[in-house]
């Protein structure tokens, strides 16, 4: 009873507040967020300040061109996600209902834009299900293991979750590369890495995912040439932005390259490069899970045979 009495009566972060930070956070763009919260950005901005009041903490950084998550606001991203999930599982009755399936979707990748997993998805009539499309793999993997989530796809396996988590390979996701189409590359139907290696490479840090990470470095390590690189921005447009102005170029998942732009294009790797530089796409559940439900979605979704 003292637990209570203690929530009851301590000044906690509202809803409204954790709503309006994850819009932020995903969006990295006050317009953008208030847009997609349907309310105008005065009001956005007051609910940020007022969460930042109330934790004490610093949870953007803020410039008059961009916006970032400070290490606090990364920290928070998982925790709110958690726990509007919790909350709404409590509204939709999903914590009693065994016979609902909670998929999550890493942001890494447009499943739309995949059709043998996104045609799967419909065949599983789960579309509906499907709540969590804003969340790198490493926070979904989190979700699962709080069983606010039954099944995940993620973009290669993680670290530190061998214990508990079951994978089965789906698909293997192609990488483009996407570079300045004023680049003599550019002309080329499909580019090797050396073809662009006058140009910097936008390269994420390993804590985002470290096997991927590892795969890449692995192979790049194997190159007669160097690649120098630069920091990827946090917002992919932005990175995309540069690219198209000739600053460098990156590897992007090929269900990511919607974005069109005067001064940017997308190739192909080469066969050799692409049969190494890609992305295996794994469904992920608890390893203990043995309902009946979950078994046979993340079966049927693990159907295809594997390259």
């Amino acid at each position: 009873m003292s637990t209570a009495v203690h929530l009851i009566s301590n000044n906690l972060p509202s809803v409204k507040q954790l709503q309006c930070f994850l819009a932020v956070a995903h969006e990295l763009n006050f317009r953008r967020a208030a847009e997609r919260l349907r309310m105008t950005q005065p009001p956005l901005t007051r609910q940020i300040k007022c969460l930042e009041a109330t934790l004490g903490k610093q949870l953007f950084s803020r410039t008059t061109h961009d916006v970032s998550l400070t290490e606090a606001g990364r920290a928070l991203v998982v925790k709110a996600e958690s726990i509007l999930y919790e909350l709404n599982a409590l509204k939709s009755g999903t914590l009693l209902n065994e016979g609902s399936l909670r998929i999550g979707l890493t942001r890494t990748l447009n499943f739309e834009l995949i059709s043998p997993i996104s045609d799967k998805l419909i065949e599983l009539d789960a579309v509906n299900d499907i709540e969590t499309p804003n969340l790198t793999s490493a926070q979904l993997l989190q979700c699962l293991s709080k069983n606010t989530l039954d099944l995940v796809l993620t973009g290669e396996k993680s670290l530190g979750h061998e214990d508990t988590v079951r994978y089965r390979w789906v698909c293997r996701e192609p990488l483009l590369v996407a570079m300045p189409s004023a680049h003599p590359a550019s002309l080329k139907e499909k580019v090797a890495l050396e073809d662009v290696a006058d140009l910097p490479l936008f390269w994420f840090s390993r804590s985002t995912n470290p096997l991927f990470y590892d795969k890449c470095e692995n192979y790049f390590s194997r190159l007669r040439f160097s690649l120098k690189r630069v920091k990827e921005p946090d917002d992919s447009l932005v990175m995309l932005s540069h690219i198209a102005r000739g600053k460098g170029f990156a590897l992007m998942p090929q269900s990511k390259c919607t974005f069109n732009q005067e001064g940017l294009c997308y190739r192909a790797l080469t066969d050799g490069e692409a049969n190494t530089l890609n992305i295996d796409i794994y469904a992920a559940t608890r390893i203990d899970e043995q309902r009946q439900l979950i078994l046979e979605a993340q079966e049927r979704l693990c159907s295809g045979e594997r390259d």
